[in-house]
């Protein structure tokens, strides 16, 4: 709870609009898909709007993220420019998983400041492929 506390204080000193879907208080017995799946749900519902979410490692956070239709979450457990600008460059992610058992709050901050400045690319090939994603998504099983 303490880096979602730091994150949303970097929201509101920047003014930047957010909806926290919670845990509003620290369990360490809660079951996270409860908060991801929901919050998967709400960034699925707006094309334009993005998620963050944060665990332990980030890991089982995104994999419930991914599940929902339309969502391109991306874990990051350590600052790194390159990939932080990749994930949404070429891959248009729209939700960010953060590791917080990984990242100092600093790296985390810094991280997601990049993440919402980056915009994706647009390029042809990877257009194309988030393409074929959209099209396995729309099929059925």
């Amino acid at each position: 709870m303490k880096l979602k506390e730091k994150i949303i204080s970097y929201f509101k000193k920047n003014n930047i609009a957010f909806k926290d879907l919670g845990p509003y208080k620290f369990n360490e017995n809660d079951d996270y898909p409860d908060y991801i799946i929901p919050t998967a749900k709400k960034v699925s519902e707006n094309k334009d709007s993005l998620g963050i979410i944060i665990g332990g490692s980030g890991q089982g956070e995104a994999i419930a993220a991914n599940k929902v239709k339309g969502i391109r979450a991306v874990v990051l457990y350590s600052f790194n420019k390159n990939i932080i600008k990749l994930s949404k460059e070429h891959n248009n992610a729209n939700i960010l998983s953060l590791g917080a058992r990984f990242l100092s709050e600093k790296q985390a901050i810094d991280s997601i400041k990049l993440w919402l400045e980056t915009k994706f690319s647009n390029e042809e090939r990877h257009i194309r492929r988030l393409k074929k994603i959209k099209d396995f998504e729309n099929r059925s099983i």
